[in-house]
C-alpha cells in the first residue's frame, strides 16, 4: 500500500502565508464524509482552523455530500474537530492567542493505515 493517498491540497497556502510549523492531526468524520473523501472529493482552499472551548476545529472545509447516501447525509461545510495531543492543543492555542498567528490546513489525506489526516500549519 502507498505511503499516503492525498485527497485535497491547499496550494494557495504556501504562497499567501509564511509557514512556521506543521502538525499532523486526525479529523473526526461521519461515515458519509469518509466515503466521499475516498472518492477524492474535497476542497480545503478556503478553510481554516481555530480553537473553541479548549479544542481545535476545522472550519469551512468542503466535503461534498455522498451521492449514494441516505437522509442521514452530512452537511458539506460543517465544523470538524481535529484530534491532537493535549500538549499540541495547548501549544497551538497559546500561539493563536499570544502571537496572533493562524492555523491553515495544507493537505487532507489518508495515511498508510487508512486514517484521514490533516496537515495543519501555523502561519
Amino acid at each position: 500500500m502507498a505511503e499516503k493517498k492525498t485527497v485535497a491540497v491547499n496550494r494557495k497556502a504556501r504562497f499567501e502565508y509564511a509557514i512556521e510549523e506543521v502538525f499532523e492531526a486526525g479529523i473526526m468524520l461521519l461515515g458519509t464524509e469518509v466515503k466521499s473523501l475516498r472518492l477524492g472529493r474535497a476542497n480545503i482552499a478556503d478553510s481554516y482552523a481555530s480553537h473553541k472551548e479548549g479544542e481545535i476545529w476545522l472550519w469551512n472545509a468542503d466535503i461534498p455530500v455522498y451521492t449514494h447516501g441516505n437522509r442521514n447525509n452530512h452537511e458539506p461545510r460543517r465544523g470538524r474537530k481535529l484530534l491532537l495531543n493535549a500538549r499540541q492543543i495547548k501549544k497551538l492555542i497559546g500561539e493563536l492567542k499570544v502571537r496572533g498567528t493562524t492555523l491553515i490546513p495544507l493537505e487532507l489525506y489518508f495515511n498508510k493505515r487508512g486514517f484521514a489526516k490533516v496537515a495543519v500549519a501555523v502561519a
